[in-house]
């Protein structure tokens, strides 16, 4: 859990610096060029003979999923909502990472269900605002969007990891986020004009950020984590980073909320996560 802690903090960042740094760079320049850093800092580790072919395309095309799809809905979203607004949205993912393994395990677990709810629910009190004069519709469709793709992923990553006690996660990564990179390349070619591209030195210090830190060592660790944790854990740190985001936001960014939800909030997504370790642990005792 220790690495899916870790990972929430760094991603705690992402959100006041793709809204206040990257404004007026095409967001599917932004997503092939995060991912295209991710690919290059993984591709030293990558191993071509070691894994078959089957292996690296099933790697490719969760990447496109969890990567590709996520980024290229959830960086769009910015064009619609205010970064908070955006975080707001992500609190179903811990629902769609607990209906989706259940439909490919093809069996409900109400443990799982009910702890990510009620993770949803301290989240959503933590960032809970009084929305009103602009339409979210939109906005809020192409963030499920992207939390949908990137629960797929990480439920999928632990399904096609081979079973083999030799193969290391630093080995396989570059196939995801080549696979993750291809989608908004293609959709760069439609969107991007190329010869007003103008991207700043800050620009690309965030840019280098995100590529490296919040992508590449974000989402091997997130991966790494989530294949050493059960579901209903996994579904709740998901919306870790919202709270974290707040925090973050108040210390680095000067920004202000309320602080009683957030600490009303925090405790009840801590508190599903002590709930989910209970349950499971007397029901493994139950077994024994």
């Amino acid at each position: 859990m220790i690495y899916l802690i870790f990972v929430s903090l760094i991603w705690a960042f992402s959100f006041g610096l793709i809204k206040g740094k990257l404004a007026g760079i095409d967001s599917n320049l932004v997503s092939f060029l995060r991912l295209f850093i991710s690919f290059l800092f993984f591709l030293p580790f990558i191993r071509v003979k070691k894994y078959s072919y089957l292996v690296r395309n099933k790697l490719m095309l969760v990447g496109l999923i969890q990567y590709g799809v996520m980024y290229s809905a959830y960086i769009y979203s910015y064009q619609y909502l205010e970064a908070y607004e955006v975080a707001l949205f992500t609190i179903f993912t811990p629902i769609y990472v607990t209906l989706i393994n259940d439909i490919f395990n093809k069996k409900l677990n109400h443990v799982y269900l009910i702890t990510s709810s009620i993770a949803v629910l301290g989240t959503a009190i933590v960032v809970f605002k009084e929305l009103s004069n602009f339409n979210l519709i939109i906005g809020f469709i192409i963030v499920q969007i992207s939390n949908m793709a990137f629960a797929f992923g990480q439920v999928a990553y632990k399904k096609v990891f081979p079973k083999d006690n030799l193969v290391k996660d630093h080995e396989l990564f570059a196939w995801m986020f080549l696979g993750g990179l291809t989608f908004p390349l293609a959709l760069s070619f439609v969107s991007v004009d190329l010869n007003n591209i103008s991207i700043s030195l800050e620009q690309w210090l965030v840019l280098l950020y995100l590529g490296i830190a919040a992508s590449g060592v974000g989402f091997f660790l997130w991966n790494y984590g989530a294949r050493r944790t059960n579901t209903g854990a996994l579904a709740i740190f998901n919306n870790l980073k919202v709270p974290l985001a707040i925090a973050v936001s108040l210390i680095a960014f000067g920004e202000t909320t309320n602080l009683t939800n957030l600490l009303i909030g925090g405790i009840i997504v801590l508190g599903s996560l002590l709930l989910n370790q209970y349950i499971l642990s007397n029901s493994q005792k139950t077994i024994n």
